[in-house]
């Protein structure tokens, strides 16, 4: 993959994040980074991460194996993006 559909791959990825995390949180968000903390800045609950996992799955037509995903890829929206990223 060449650097630049590699890099609007990571773009579509950080936009399906921030489409899902919307409908989860049922509120338009605005100003979200890569450094974004999904539990800090976002508020995000074990209810609301399976919710945005099965949004994403369904916007992204991927499967998120369980085990696999570990804490830290849940810190940011970049940690997150990078391992859907991964994943595909």
């Amino acid at each position: 993959m060449t650097a630049l559909a590699e890099a609007t791959d990571r773009q579509q990825i950080l936009d399906a994040i921030v489409a899902a995390l919307s409908d989860v949180l049922r509120q338009e968000l605005t100003g979200v980074t890569e450094q974004t903390r999904l539990f800090d800045d976002l508020s995000l609950d074990s209810t609301s991460v399976l919710g945005l996992l099965m949004a994403l799955e369904d916007a992204l037509d991927m499967q998120v194996d369980p085990e696999n995903l570990e804490q830290r890829h849940l810190e940011t929206v970049g940690a997150l993006a990078g391992f859907i990223a991964e994943s595909r």
